[in-house]
């Protein structure tokens, strides 16, 4: 997502007086977004990229289920310690 659609979306929050918004997208943001994003100043937008999306969406259990659960093991250092006495 380009800086266009940020750009208007910034614009937009003038309207509803808001000094924080959420821009989500399932691809990711162009460097030229991040950009502007740096410039503006009194308002806070937080960037969700496809990639933190699906992290969120796995951290939450939104809209995912568990396939295989794994067990891992260690070698217990107890089991091969021999007694010197």
């Amino acid at each position: 997502m380009g800086r266009p659609i940020l750009h208007g979306f910034v614009g937009s929050m003038d309207y509803y007086r808001a000094k924080k918004g959420v821009m989500l997208t399932t691809s990711y943001f162009t460097s030229d977004a991040h950009d502007f994003l740096k410039r503006i100043e009194g308002k806070q937008v937080a960037l969700i990229d496809g990639v933190t999306l699906v992290e969120l969406m796995i951290q939450n259990n939104v809209g995912v289920k568990l396939a295989k659960l794994y067990e891992l093991k260690e070698v217990s250092n107890d089991f091969f310690d021999e007694d010197e006495g």
